[in-house]
């Protein structure tokens, strides 16, 4: 029987798995060990694995000229993102490396629109006030969608979903991406830099790749071109924002406020149980600090629907590769 190890597995993803399992006559075994040079020998024995992690692999070539010397054909990562994979290494062990480009666009786009409605609301200062039993009534005054503009870096699945769901709330919405989408143009308008994108928009939502492009892509500059009462949602990968410059522009009050679904640092921090523990995170403990910046661990992707294309849609890929076949999914 054609076997597979599943690395870092939560137990809400175990359904899935189970359900695949009996679905494709396959053995899908688990494990809570995220994938590196100190696990990679439990995939011994096995046909083909599927990770996910937040931290890099490996440093190292070796982990993946190990796996190819137990026999397995590939390397499957059950999300979006690739950059834990050192991608050159992995292909020069003769590995073929796939991903889950979208496993549900709607929940990542989803979470934007909720994080962008909490912060024009003020949602987080009125329940701290609330918490206390203060319930007068007093500013900052809250803003309504429809007389926003809605600024989407990275109209891809997930930004072209965003930008349907926020123009179906009344706000107008503009985009900055390379490649322009014929089938949003009834939603969005495209504007010709980032720098354009930043000067209109009342809330800037991110929804790009992490790549050599869009590393420090919000930085000091782009701070300083938005606009002081705009708000930044980032439900893409935490390097895309400069930490440093965005805590300058919160503290000189260049932006209102923020919504932080990822961040730089975020493997030390996310999917751990911190309570009563230092966070030895200067910058992490400065932006928990502020009033008007909401910080979540990276669960924008967190939905029923999510969760189960993942599974099933890495296990399809695996399997095919397994038989000789080609995955959609591939990374060249």
């Amino acid at each position: 029987m054609t076997k597979i190890l599943m690395y870092s597995v939560r137990p809400d993803e175990q359904p899935a798995i189970q359900k695949w399992s009996k679905e494709n006559h396959v053995q899908v075994d688990t494990n809570q060990a995220e994938f590196h040079d100190d696990t990679v020998a439990l995939a011994q024995g096995y046909d083909g694995i599927v990770i996910q992690q937040r931290g890099p692999i490996s440093n190292s070539s070796d982990i993946y000229q190990k796996l190819a010397s137990f026999g397995i054909k590939q390397l499957t990562t059950r999300t979006a993102g690739v950059d834990v994979i050192n991608l050159p290494a992995a292909q020069a062990a003769g590995l073929t490396v796939t991903n889950v480009p979208a496993y549900s666009p709607n929940s990542v786009a989803e979470m934007a629109v909720t994080q962008t409605m909490r912060l024009i609301r003020n949602l987080e200062l009125v329940e701290k006030r609330s918490d206390n039993n203060d319930y007068k009534l007093r500013g900052p005054i809250a803003r309504e969608i429809r007389t926003l503009t809605v600024g989407i870096i990275g109209a891809g699945r997930i930004g072209g979903t965003a930008a349907r769901l926020f123009h179906g709330l009344g706000a107008k919405v503009i985009a900055f991406d390379p490649v322009h989408h014929p089938e949003l143009e009834d939603v969005l308008t495209y504007v010709d830099t980032k720098e354009e994108l930043l000067n209109q928009a009342d809330v800037v939502d991110l929804h790009v790749d992490l790549n050599e492009t869009s590393k420090g892509l919000i930085d000091a500059a782009a701070f300083t071109t938005m606009k002081n009462d705009a708000f930044l949602i980032n439900a893409s990968r935490g390097p895309v924002v400069v930490t440093d410059a965005l805590i300058d522009a919160l503290q000189s009050k260049e932006i209102a406020g923020a919504a932080l679904d990822t961040i730089e640092g975020e493997a030390a921090i996310f999917d751990k149980d911190l309570q009563g523990a230092p966070i030895p995170d200067r910058n992490f403990n400065t932006l928990h600090a502020m009033p008007n910046v909401m910080i979540t661990p990276h669960i924008g992707f967190y939905t029923n629907m999510a969760i189960q294309n993942m599974v099933e849609i890495s296990l399809d890929d695996v399997l095919a590769i397994i038989n000789g076949k080609k995955s959609k999914n591939e990374i060249k």
